[in-house]
């Protein structure tokens, strides 16, 4: 188990669609998630069903780290313990209403892409050369359910990369089909991504 503070987390990526996506859903949360060591390691032990074992192993730190929190001997995590303590605390809190906004998303609301990367394209007739674009525009409820199932059933940012082209090229690029037939978007170098359910 891993209790030392030698190792620094590196800084969240503004470019992984994934990321994007978990943000999109603590955007949603109703209350502020628990902000304290001691409230975060209490909102988890009860998340793991009172087990001090499981939530250690959910931590990598030693079933003595987390009893040592819950009786208030120890208050300030290191960085890496910290860190993970505000992932699972905020993947786990209010799992209703994340639920309610992914069903949203995926049935009548779909999602707010704004993405900044470089973008090229492929088309039938002429079309502009490739080059970086900042874009912002809804991507359809259908998208959305299929980028949804795609998270929940594992995928990597390269499944998802296809989907989302796809998606944003739909909305944005042909206007869902009423001009530029035939053309095809792809992005690359993305250097911001943001979500919005």
């Amino acid at each position: 188990m891993i209790d030392s503070d030698d190792t620094q987390q590196p800084a969240p990526r503004r470019n992984s669609f994934l990321d994007a996506l978990k943000r999109a859903e603590r955007k949603v949360f109703t209350r502020s998630a628990p902000k304290s060591a001691k409230a975060q390691i209490e909102f988890l032990y009860t998340r793991a069903k009172r087990s001090t074992k499981a939530l250690a192993e959910q931590l990598g730190v030693s079933p003595r780290t987390v009893q040592r929190y819950r009786a208030g001997q120890q208050t300030k995590p290191q960085k890496r313990l910290q860190a993970a303590l505000v992932e699972e605390t905020e993947s786990q809190w209010q799992p209703q209403v994340r639920a309610q906004a992914r069903e949203r998303a995926a049935t009548t609301g779909g999602m707010q892409v704004e993405v900044y990367a470089y973008f090229g394209f492929e088309c039938t007739g002429s079309s502009d050369d490739g080059r970086e674009r900042f874009i912002s525009t809804a991507i359809s409820p259908a998208y959305a359910a299929e980028i949804l199932h795609l998270q929940e059933a594992g995928a990597t940012e390269e499944d998802l990369h296809p989907v989302v082209a796809e998606a944003i090229t739909e909305s944005y690029f042909t206007e869902w089909g009423s001009r530029a037939q035939g053309l095809r978007a792809d992005f690359t170098h993305v250097r911001s991504i943001e979500i919005e359910f």
